[in-house]
């Protein structure tokens, strides 16, 4: 029997914090994987994008359990916090590209003078420069599946928000 969009609003609530939660930590765990089990070290940004993952879980999992306004502001709050893991990841994906640097802590375009400040500078670099893509599929990068995913993620975060607002404006007022 086919779900109705009535009885998927309904379930709002619950499912739209759970897909939050399932998709946030789904991708950390993949992180991490592709870290531990792939052998891929993260760069500097990369680790920079697992923030608002990591927050979105936290948001997510109190808006489980959170009624009422409070759950609209834990759902606006992990859309937020997803709009703002894309800007990284869009940087990222720029930095991947070509079209603008890094950040100083992705490597380093100077040139040093002498013998002594090159071995400084290669000391200071990080392990995994945040210009080279160690993995794609499609020829997209995690940067580029992550900003995707971080854009429709927190899209559906501000829309499940704004339906559950409507749906608890709308009970309160027709309330006598």
């Amino acid at each position: 029997m086919p779900v109705t969009f009535a009885e998927l609003r309904r379930s709002l609530p619950w499912s739209a914090p759970l897909a939050l939660l399932a998709v946030a930590g789904g991708l950390l765990a993949g992180a991490f994987a592709f870290e531990i089990w792939g052998g891929l070290k993260p760069c500097t940004l990369c680790l920079y994008q697992r923030w608002p993952h990591g927050l979105v879980v936290i948001f997510a999992g109190l808006a489980l359990g959170a009624r009422g306004g409070a759950q609209t502001l834990l759902l606006v709050i992990s859309a937020i916090s997803l709009w703002t893991g894309a800007a990284i990841a869009g940087f990222h994906v720029g930095v991947e590209q070509g079209w603008w640097p890094g950040t100083a802590s992705c490597g380093t375009t100077e040139t040093p003078g002498d013998l002594k400040s090159l071995m400084a500078l290669l000391e200071a670099q990080p392990l995994t420069r945040c210009d080279e893509v160690p993995w794609s599929l499609f020829g997209l990068s995690m940067a580029a599946y992550n900003l995707v995913i971080s854009l429709i993620l927190g899209g559906a975060s501000w829309v499940a928000a704004g339906l559950i607002e409507k749906d608890r404006l709308s009970d309160a007022h027709a309330a006598p």
